[in-house]
């Protein structure tokens, strides 16, 4: 299993310079809105994207590595008494995917998934998406997103 995060940025190339150098890491995949690390120690899927409304962190979740770990995820989220969003096979973030979400007392939106493949567009449909939700970010509910952006100054836990 692999944690997951994803952030909304305005400057891609900036942030990916600045990602790069602090993981020591280049991105695994990079496109013209978008980008991923997929790191080993901490195990990480970090993704960042142009597509979000402001900066800031958009959503959390888990990358699952099999069918089992995923019904696992789901399973626990069940049992926090978490409302499942039930995607299935899906496509969203140039990938395959199959996930669900669900959302913490906050507010907070956690992305459950196993993916399956690339796909070569950030997301894949049978109608043409909207231009509104192609300007969204990586498939998260809409409303859902975590939102929080790091303001200089601002006070440490």
């Amino acid at each position: 299993m692999r944690f997951h995060v994803h952030t909304h940025v305005d400057d891609l190339q900036a942030s990916i310079a600045f990602y790069s150098k602090m993981f020591g890491a280049k991105p695994v995949r990079t496109e013209s809105d978008y980008a991923k690390w997929h790191l080993e120690d901490p195990r990480l899927n970090f993704a960042i994207s142009t597509r979000g409304s402001k900066p800031g962190v958009d959503h959390l979740g888990f990358q699952a590595d099999t069918p089992e770990e995923l019904a696992e995820l789901k399973a626990r989220a069940g049992a926090a008494d978490a409302a499942v969003l039930d995607e299935g096979a899906t496509t969203c973030c140039y990938a395959k995917s199959e996930k669900h979400w669900v959302t913490d007392p906050q507010g907070i939106a956690w992305e459950h998934f196993q993916t399956l493949g690339d796909i070569p567009v950030f997301s894949e449909s049978k109608t043409m998406p909207s231009p509104a939700a192609q300007a969204s970010a990586c498939c998260a509910p809409r409303g859902k997103p975590v939102g929080i952006p790091v303001k200089a100054g601002s006070s440490c836990c």
